[in-house]
């Protein structure tokens, strides 16, 4: 690898690591640097994935005390995030996985629309179960039924899957963009950690490229996530709109033309 391979990566993975821990959607620079280094599709997905994973743990730590209480429902969480990616790990290794890059579009549209009326679904939400019930749903951050699909799609595909846990968790949370955004590092992290061992295992991640995106990749996740913590709740979402439409005109463009 010559030293201008080498800087691509490394820069690539500052750029992505600070948009992953902000808003998600790192894979349009990272995976693209990984496929600019020369290495195949299999190879730059999984090596770009084991290069992100600390970086979004990192981010997670940084801001900390908007995670929820460490209780029980946290620990299920968790266990929910590895489980779930573990199985989307597998699914990837040992099924064909053209038909779900074909809805891979779909999902990421879906969770930019989920992102944009977040605000309005919530309320409705609210207000049509204290019509039928007297009382606010109970949702929590930490409801497993709500984390276990995405965690099997970021084990699975993960490019696009911070969209998807900002928009989702940001209805469960009421618009909190901070506390959705630093439990979607979290789960990214514990997501990206369990399939990164699974492609390790299986010999498929080159390891000088990865290192070297990791790197900048660690610095650009506290970078980003000490700007999710100041930045206006609007602009952080507008931001993840822009980029939850960028990633699913990207991978229309990819896997349906």
């Amino acid at each position: 690898m010559d030293i201008s391979t080498a800087a691509m990566l490394g820069a690539a993975g500052l750029a992505g690591g600070t948009l992953s821990s902000m808003v998600g959607g790192a894979g349009l620079i990272t995976f693209s640097a990984m496929l600019g280094a020369g290495l195949p599709p299999v190879v730059a997905a999984a090596s770009n994935m084991v290069a992100l994973t600390p970086g979004n743990f990192l981010a997670a730590l940084s801001d900390r005390t908007q995670l929820p209480p460490l209780d029980r429902a946290f620990v299920g969480l968790i266990l929910a995030s590895l489980a779930g990616a573990a199985a989307g790990a597998l699914l990837l290794l040992f099924t064909p996985g053209r038909m779900f890059e074909v809805l891979v579009p779909l999902l990421l549209g879906f969770a930019t629309l989920l992102v944009a009326f977040g605000d309005r679904i919530s309320a409705a939400i609210r207000a049509r179960s204290l019509v039928r019930h007297g009382r606010e749903p109970v949702v929590r951050i930490t409801s497993v039924p709500i984390l276990l699909p995405v965690s099997v799609y970021g084990g699975y595909f993960g490019s696009g899957v911070g969209v998807l846990l900002i928009a989702v968790l940001s209805i469960v949370t009421g618009g909190d963009y901070r506390a959705a955004n630093v439990t979607k590092n979290l789960v990214t992290s514990l997501n990206s950690f369990v399939a990164s061992a699974l492609f390790a295992i299986q010999g498929i991640v080159n390891w000088p490229a990865a290192l070297l995106m990791m790197g900048g990749a660690l610095i650009g996740g506290l970078i980003g996530a000490q700007i999710a913590r100041i930045a206006p709740r609007n602009i952080m979402r507008i931001a993840v709109i822009v980029v939850g439409c960028l990633l699913t005109a990207v991978y229309a463009w990819r896997y349906w033309f």
